[in-house]
């Protein structure tokens, strides 16, 4: 209970409320905005810091391997549990947005385990940078062969050549921005990939995160008003502003399959499960399985949607927005966090 009193998450429990009782509390979309930029900028910051003192270790990189698996395996069999329920794409779509990662979720982590005291590596935010395009690769592949197989039925007694002459008559077998005959664009893996790495989240994280590597403990006492003093405050604002958006999507959650519910509950806490047993086998540091385990929990509202509306137009955005912001990130914000903590604690005291 007393995990639950932390400010950031009873600020949070405020903009839920104040969204619920249809309080007239908004934040300006430029404050919004502004606030996140700072968070990831001060993340960055403060992973490279810790980067610098700690070095590139065994430890690091049996972390980052883990999180590159785990946004692979993650997608993947989401995927095909999904497949059982909903259409080809939206599956997809609702695989991606829970096979890749909630920045804020992550940052929400390392605030709380700062505020009990427990070590982590700074370059878990590298981790969380790397997992979240493979789930989006991943998704739009899929939706690319789910094209081609549905253009094949619908040339009768086709056969590959008559396809491929086909698409290539109709245009649906282009480069990036080509449109597939059904409105969904049919994008290359290095036109995803370079979007991924130059979208300006990314870039201002890794970015940061250099910056903070090269200038080391210098930069460290230099940037701490900025970095250390203001990020609690600046993340409670940020998970107020987050509260009133979790509660503006309730209404579509409630309209959702108990199926889609059950995955959205269940999904996370196996996906976390999965990162438990790895982090535990590979003797990953106490800090770093927490971190692990949230990321691999978390699901994207934001990366995610923005890619997902464009390169697979046949998914219903309800479906994955609502889910990953109206129910996973606040059962992450409020009991996800502190139980992986208290879970990951006492197997590795064993």
């Amino acid at each position: 209970m007393q995990s639950l009193l932390d400010p950031a998450i009873l600020f949070f429990a405020l903009g839920v409320f104040a969204g619920l009782v249809r309080s007239n509390l908004e934040m300006p979309a430029a404050i919004s905005k502004f606030l996140s930029i700072y968070l990831l900028m001060a993340l960055g910051l403060k992973g490279g810091f810790a980067l610098a003192a700690s070095g590139f270790t065994p430890s690091v990189a049996t972390s980052l391997g883990l999180a590159v698996l785990l946004a692979i395996v993650v997608p993947l069999v989401g995927y095909a549990l999904l497949r059982r329920v909903l259409s080809g794409f939206n599956a997809a779509a609702v695989a991606a947005t829970y096979g890749s990662v909630s920045a804020v979720t992550f940052v929400t982590a390392t605030q709380y385990l700062e505020s009990q005291q427990i070590a982590y590596g700074g370059h878990m935010a590298a981790a969380m940078a790397l997992m979240e395009s493979p789930a989006i690769i991943l998704a739009v592949l899929l939706a690319n062969a789910l094209r081609q197989k549905e253009q094949a039925v619908a040339v009768p007694n086709s056969t590959p050549a008559v396809v491929a002459m086909t698409e290539a008559g109709t245009g649906t077998r282009g480069g990036p921005g080509h449109d597939n005959g059904k409105g969904g664009p049919h994008l290359s893996v290095g036109k995803i990939l370079h979007e991924s790495f130059t979208d300006g989240t990314q870039l201002l994280l890794l970015g940061a995160m250099l910056i903070g590597l090269l200038t080391g403990d210098a930069g460290k006492a230099a940037m701490q008003p900025f970095s250390g003093d203001l990020f609690k405050g600046m993340l409670c604002l940020f998970l107020l502003d987050m509260g009133l958006s979790t509660a503006r999507n309730l209404p579509a959650v409630r309209r959702q399959s108990p199926w889609l519910l059950a995955y959205a509950v269940l999904g996370p806490i196996t996906h976390a499960s999965l990162a438990l047993g790895l982090a535990w086998l590979l003797a990953v540091p106490v800090g770093d399985a927490v971190l692990l385990m949230v990321l691999a929990a978390s699901a994207s509202y934001i990366a995610v949607p923005a890619v997902v509306r464009y390169a697979i137009p046949e998914a219903d955005p309800s479906l994955y927005v609502s889910l990953s912001l109206g129910l996973t990130f606040p059962l992450n914000i409020v009991l996800g966090i502190p139980l992986y903590t208290q879970v990951v604690q006492s197997l590795w005291a064993v």
